[in-house]
């Protein structure tokens, strides 16, 4: 195997500051004169707009927003359940034992991805994705759909 070496003007050195006057980042090492950013730990956060009221701050807040209502699931793939042996019950307690589902979750989803190893598996979640059905069946397992 034969080592690449990068094109032209691909690396760049590293910017050397305060290392004197002929280095090009001598003095103010590129932080200009006096002021909030020329400081240490000088840095505004986002959206600071120098003490003026914020443009986020300025516009109305009008209308729903569903985001505090919405359902939340624990995204488990079809490859995690590789965890379980075959012919296991999968249900959220199960999961949470094995720590493939952490924190505060509405319920589970199972999604289609990797490969599901373990067969006849018989799982208990809340939401399943098309594709993990198809092959969950196909690997004979049988799914539950619990109400939340």
């Amino acid at each position: 195997m034969s080592t690449t070496i990068p094109r032209p003007g691909a690396r760049h050195r590293r910017k050397r500051v305060g290392c004197g006057e002929s280095s090009g980042h001598g003095k103010t090492s590129g932080k200009g004169h006096k002021g909030q950013k020329a400081r240490s730990g000088g840095s505004i956060r986002l959206g600071f707009e120098g003490g003026q009221m914020p443009l986020i701050r300025r516009i109305p807040k009008r209308g729903f927003n569903n985001k505090d209502f919405a359902t939340r699931y624990a995204p488990v793939n079809l490859e995690t359940l590789g965890a379980f042996p075959d012919g296991a019950k999968v249900d959220e307690a199960g999961l949470r034992a094995r720590g493939l589902v952490k924190g505060s979750w509405d319920g589970v989803k199972l999604l289609g991805g990797g490969k599901l190893k373990p067969k006849n598996l018989i799982l208990e979640v809340h939401a399943v994705s098309g594709s993990a059905k198809i092959a969950l069946e196909a690997a004979g397992g049988k799914l539950t759909l619990v109400k939340s």
